[in-house]
């Protein structure tokens, strides 16, 4: 592994993986005593004083308040407000089966927000077309909102690329685990 491909994992203060960071980055905020080393690469960085080895994972010296942001307004965020389920039909989807719709289309002055955006399949999204719900005869399975949740962090990261040593603190599946592709 080249020394530019190493990523170190940052966890918080209570060990829960928060994000995958540069090496770079785990240094400087080693540097500023914000994290410490819960393990590290055999590859080593040299400087003029010193030497160390790259930290595979660090963890927050300290707990920080996380600022309550406002949900971003984005297909996917409008997607998991929804469940991934067609707003009309009620169907479970795939992000490549979902698209979204104007409730109120926005030929009748209906905009595009969080209060008139829902998530639709193909079929029913179709199926209304430029018409309100009333005039199409469908029926919203819930009134479009602004949420107040932020979504979960998550990372995403292959098994096959990720470093033995984070195997303990990042969550999967057996399935992804296994090469068949299967449960174990």
């Amino acid at each position: 592994m080249s020394i530019e491909s190493n990523r170190t994992l940052l966890l918080s203060q209570g060990y829960e993986a928060i994000q995958i960071i540069s090496w770079q980055r785990a240094v400087t905020l080693l540097a500023l005593a914000k994290v410490e080393v819960v393990d590290e690469y055999e590859t080593q960085i040299h400087a003029v004083s010193m030497t160390m080895q790259i930290p595979s994972i660090v963890r927050l010296r300290k707990s920080f308040p996380r600022r309550q942001k406002a949900v971003k307004f984005s297909r996917v965020n409008i997607y998991a407000r929804d469940g991934y389920r067609c707003q009309y039909c009620g169907d479970k989807c795939t992000t490549d089966e979902l698209t979204y719709d104007h409730v109120i289309p926005r030929s009748k002055g209906g905009l595009t927000n969080w209060e008139n955006i829902v998530s639709a399949c193909y079929l029913c999204n179709r199926d209304k077309a430029n018409r309100t719900p009333n005039e199409a005869r469908m029926k919203l399975l819930s009134t479009p909102v602004r949420p107040t949740w932020m979504p979960a962090v998550q990372i995403s990261v292959s098994t096959r690329s990720m470093p033995d040593a984070w195997r303990d603190y990042v969550y999967w599946t057996s399935e992804i685990d296994n090469p068949e592709g299967g449960a174990d």
